[in-house]
C-alpha cells in the first residue's frame, strides 16, 4: 500500500523554563499495561485505540507518590505522600480533591494550532480522573498546569515515577466550528449504502463462523479490513495509517 502523502513540516517548540528539567517529554507510546495483560492482547486489534494511544506527546511524573482525599473542598483535604522527598511540583492547589502537576515547559505551536491538554489516551487509573483543556498555544506567553480530580473519598491513589500525567495533542483551531453537521437517511447515499450492506453481511457471516467453529473463521481470528485500510469491496485506502511516527523533542540546532 502506498505511504500517506507527506504533511508539510512545522516547528513545535517546548521551551524549557529552567536550566535543569527532569520531567520526561516523549512521543506517546502505543502500549498500555491493561492492553498487554488482556487475553491474547486483543485490544491491540482495535486500530482506533492504537492510533489514539500514540497521537501526541506525554509528560511523565518526575516523582512517585500516593494521594488521599478526605472529601472536603479545601486544598488541605488532599494528603500527598511521596516515595522520596516532597516534590513541590506536585501539589494540592485548587482544592475539591484536585491534584496539580506543574508543567516546566512553555509550548509554542504553529499559527492556528491549539494544544488539547489531556489525560493520556486509554491510560486507566482507578479513583482519579484527568481534567482536560484546550490551549491557544500559538500565542500564549504563559504555561499551564495539568490537573487530576480524585473521584474516590478516603482511598489511596498511586502515581508511580514515570507514569504519564499529561498528553499533548495538536488540533487546528476552529476545525469543529467549520464543519456543517447534517443528518440524513443512509439510503440517500446509494454508494455508501452498498458498502455498508457488504460490510454487514460479511460481519454477520464471520461471527456465525466463529460461533459454529468454522475452520476458516477460526483461523482468521478477527476481521482485518479496517486495520488494513480496505473497504468492503476490496479497495485500498492510500492514506490509511496503522501506526504513527511521532518525533522526539530534540535540541534546536544553533
Amino acid at each position: 500500500m502506498p505511504e500517506p502523502a507527506p504533511v508539510p513540516e512545522q516547528p513545535f517548540y517546548a521551551y524549557e523554563l529552567y536550566p535543569h528539567i527532569d520531567t520526561p517529554l516523549d512521543p506517546a507510546p502505543i502500549n498500555r499495561d491493561w492492553m498487554d495483560s488482556a487475553h491474547q492482547r486483543h485490544p491491540y486489534r482495535c486500530l482506533p485505540l492504537n492510533i489514539a494511544n500514540q497521537n501526541g506527546w506525554v509528560m511523565r511524573s518526575p516523582a512517585g507518590f500516593r494521594a488521599y482525599w478526605y472529601g472536603g473542598a479545601n486544598k488541605e483535604d488532599v494528603e500527598l505522600q511521596f516515595d522520596g522527598p516532597v516534590d513541590n511540583r506536585i501539589v494540592s492547589h485548587f482544592g475539591s480533591g484536585v491534584i496539580t502537576f506543574t508543567v516546566p515547559f512553555l509550548f509554542r505551536t504553529p499559527p492556528g494550532i491549539n494544544l488539547w491538554v489531556k489525560g493520556p489516551s486509554n491510560f486507566i487509573k482507578d479513583g482519579v480522573q484527568p481534567l482536560e483543556g484546550i490551549v491557544e498555544s500559538d500565542w500564549i506567553a504563559s504555561t499551564f498546569t495539568m490537573n487530576w480530580k480524585m473521584t474516590r473519598v478516603c482511598e489511596w491513589v498511586t502515581f508511580e515515577k514515570g507514569d504519564p500525567f499529561c498528553m499533548l495533542v495538536p488540533i487546528p483551531r476552529g476545525l469543529a466550528e467549520s464543519l456543517v453537521p447534517k443528518r440524513a437517511q443512509l439510503s440517500t447515499n446509494p454508494e455508501l449504502t452498498e458498502q455498508y450492506r457488504k460490510w454487514e453481511e460479511g460481519r454477520k457471516g464471520f461471527l456465525h463462523g466463529l460461533r459454529t467453529l468454522d475452520p476458516e473463521a477460526v483461523k482468521r481470528g478477527w476481521q482485518k479490513d479496517y486495520f488494513q485500510g480496505r473497504t468492503p469491496d476490496g479497495k485500498e485506502i492510500e492514506e490509511h495509517q496503522t501506526r504513527l511516527s511521532i518525533r522526539e523533542f530534540e535540541p534546536e540546532k544553533k
